[in-house]
């Protein structure tokens, strides 16, 4: 009876490596190096990239202490709260696209108090608000998480050494979960460079503009250039692996740590 628990894991197995291969299957690697020279990967792969570092950073200005708040102070709503920061994660990337246009497009309610906002959105300024968006969705819950896994006791005796709640924070509830709060900076990198849906309704999809890697396969299959869409879609897959493999490292560091104390 164990045995047939296997018979999924395979058909899982298959379906994820046969994917893969077949992707990996349609370029050579001379074709793929060739298609690296290409001007519209590269910017595609610049974009990519510095669109994601930069939602990274803001991500994290906004969900480590907005976790932190959930997870030390007391408010009236905060189940609801927990709920709607939870949202971001189950709603389709379209819907909250479309969510973000309407509230900050040019007849939106941001957008017609700060007329200027929605003349940008439509540039790499967007791309980064909708990556942003999603990226603060998977800190803010893994930050809380980890917040919540400190023991009370560190933090009491933090302020009865006389520590304010900020230097507590940095001086000791920081170096307690840092890999958790890094492992959730991976995830979310992971997430805002594959972002597709919010960026599609919020910034467009036109070329050498707002042209990310996941935009680059969109428009490239549309057009029938399939080869340029792979090559894009294989570098998407190779930071996956590479995000992944790290993930995975503070993951296994953390937990010999643990057996070691």
């Amino acid at each position: 009876m164990a045995k047939l628990a296997l018979i999924p894991l395979v058909l899982l197995l298959f379906l994820i490596g046969g994917s893969l291969l077949a992707l990996f299957s349609q370029l050579s690697l001379s074709q793929f190096i060739q298609l690296l020279s290409d001007d519209e990967i590269q910017f595609a792969l610049l974009l990519s990239v510095s669109t994601a570092l930069t939602s990274l950073l803001l991500s994290s200005v906004i969900s480590l202490p907005a976790a932190w708040a959930m997870s030390r102070l007391s408010f009236p709503g905060k189940n609801i709260i927990n709920i709607l920061l939870d949202l971001p994660m189950v709603m389709p990337p379209l819907v909250v696209g479309i969510g973000l246009l309407l509230l900050l497009g040019q007849e939106g309610y941001v957008g017609q108090l700060v007329p200027t906002l929605s003349k940008w959105l439509f540039s790499p300024f967007g791309i980064i608000i909708a990556q942003t968006y999603v990226a603060c969705s998977i800190q803010t819950r893994n930050a809380y998480s980890a917040f919540i896994s400190i023991s009370p006791p560190y933090i009491h005796t933090a302020y009865n050494l006389g520590l304010t709640p900020l230097k507590t924070f940095f001086l000791v509830e920081i170096p307690l979960v840092w890999r958790s709060l890094l492992s959730g900076c991976v995830l979310a990198m992971s997430r805002a460079l594959g972002e597709f849906g919010a960026t599609l309704m919020l910034a467009g999809a036109t070329r050498m503009k707002t042209e990310t890697l996941p935009i680059a396969v969109f428009l490239n299959i549309a057009s029938g250039d399939f080869s340029l869409a792979v090559g894009c879609a294989l570098l998407l897959i190779i930071f996956s692996i590479f995000l992944l493999v790290i993930l995975h490292l503070l993951q296994q560091r953390g937990r010999l740590n643990v057996k070691g104390e």
